[in-house]
């Protein structure tokens, strides 16, 4: 691979393993993050430390962004002046994951000021972005996805271009909407068993080899046990933090809305996202969403021993 410069604005739990993985693979990366302690570790990790996100920009031949939201995105390019202070020809690669309609603006402010750019939001989570396993779903066009590969297969395992603008963002979208539901579908199915009398360990045996399949089973299993590597066994520490599965569905549940697609499934469990990330999941992996589901089901069984309350007392 070709080295490059890289300026890489948002260095928090995906961003700052991201740009290191980056590193790791002979490119000169220049960072920048409000928080100093993101900054900090991204340091630590090879990476150089600019003053600001446009500082960062100057002298790079690709800008990568991992931002919060559409609004944080179209400020720092705008108002912010990155795109200003980018050398012309830059290739933009916004991995953030946001609104469609937010994701085409940003790509048509970028063009208008003589750039280049693609939407690659991820899927993979914290360990995924260490691991440099990371799947991206790209939108753009064809060229640009072409600059861009070579980096993104260098922070992951895959990367998909899905179309042309926003193309990417709505992969992610309609992605996460499957998994968000298949983890309830997941959890409700372990707190049936559980009032049923079956251990956890039996309904995975069958359901990890049976029709029962899928990704929440066999890889973030929302029960501590059968998978010793899912968050259930490290207290439901993200992972995939509950609250960014909200804002995920979310954003799917508006597409569905303005789209009219009646995603029934979709809408409810942006609604059971929603209320466990604004309570007790703040800071859990989705899976937690289990623990939510067996309090309302009036159920808490002793095999759960990861419990924060159980363990207080």
């Amino acid at each position: 691979m070709v080295s490059s410069v890289i300026a890489f604005v948002g260095l928090g739990h995906m961003g700052g393993p991201m740009a290191a993985n980056l590193v790791k693979a002979g490119h000169r990366v220049i960072g920048h993050d409000l928080v100093p302690d993101a900054l900090e570790a991204a340091v630590a990790a090879g990476v150089e430390a600019a003053p600001s996100a446009a500082a960062a920009a100057a002298d790079a031949d690709v800008v990568v962004t991992m931002l919060p939201a559409g609004r944080h995105v179209l400020a720092l390019y705008q108002e912010q002046g990155l795109l200003a202070a980018a050398r012309p020809g830059t290739l933009f690669v916004d991995c953030s994951t946001i609104d469609v309609a937010d994701a085409r603006a940003a790509h048509q402010a970028t063009v208008a000021a003589g750039h280049r750019a693609v939407d690659a939001p991820v899927s993979g989570g914290v360990m995924g972005a260490e691991a440099a396993t990371l799947t991206f779903m790209v939108g753009g066009d064809p060229t640009a996805f072409a600059q861009a590969e070579p980096l993104l297969t260098a922070m992951g395992k895959k990367a998909v271009h899905c179309g042309a603008a926003g193309a990417g963002q709505a992969a992610k979208i309609c992605n996460n909407m499957i998994l968000g539901v298949s983890m309830i579908a997941v959890s409700e199915a372990f707190v049936l068993g559980e009032s049923l009398g079956l251990s956890h360990q039996a309904l995975y045996d069958v359901a990890s080899t049976a029709s029962g399949q899928c990704w929440a089973l066999s890889v973030n299993c929302p029960v501590p046990g059968p998978v010793p590597g899912s968050p259930a066994n490290r207290d439901y520490l993200p992972g995939f933090a509950a609250p960014l599965m909200a804002k995920d569905l979310g954003l799917a549940a508006n597409a569905a809305r303005e789209g009219g697609v009646d995603a029934e499934l979709g809408l409810r469990a942006a609604a059971l996202y929603a209320a466990f990330a604004e309570g007790g999941g703040a800071a859990e992996d989705f899976s937690g969403i289990v623990r939510a589901i067996r309090e309302r089901s009036g159920r808490r069984p002793a095999a759960d021993t990861h419990d924060r309350k159980a363990r207080k007392r």
